[in-house]
């Protein structure tokens, strides 16, 4: 396996345990909505980098546009994650438009894989 899988997954496991704190903070807290959208996009993206990366390294789907959408989707679920959760115990977001650029982020990044998959080529 390659540095960039290893850098992905290693990344993917932060959002797995990031996801998991946010859950049992949602759980606990009063009006932790935005907690538990954060902890699901964290945990459902968080399989999806894994996925990916054993799909791009046995060349099952294009390899340099699938771990790209891998980053896109770490990238993707981090900034809307982490402007719902700084919204909740902060007030304010990272930036304006962080979680939606994080979710059109997110969408970009599935498309790609879409196109790595129809482009099964190792690059």
């Amino acid at each position: 396996m390659g540095r960039t899988g290893r850098i992905l997954i290693v990344l993917a496991a932060i959002m797995g345990a990031d996801g998991v704190m946010l859950a049992a903070a949602s759980a606990h807290g009063a009006d932790a909505s935005r907690l538990a959208s954060a902890s699901s996009m964290l945990l459902f993206h968080a399989s999806a980098v894994l996925g990916t990366v054993v799909l791009a390294e046995r060349a099952i789907v294009h390899t340099r546009i699938g771990l790209v959408a891998a980053f896109g989707l770490v990238l993707g679920a981090s900034l809307f994650a982490g402007d719902l959760t700084l919204r909740h115990y902060a007030g304010d977001g990272l930036f304006p438009m962080a979680a939606p650029t994080g979710g059109t982020l997110l969408i970009a990044s599935w498309l790609a894989l879409a196109v790595a998959a129809a482009w099964p080529k190792k690059g």
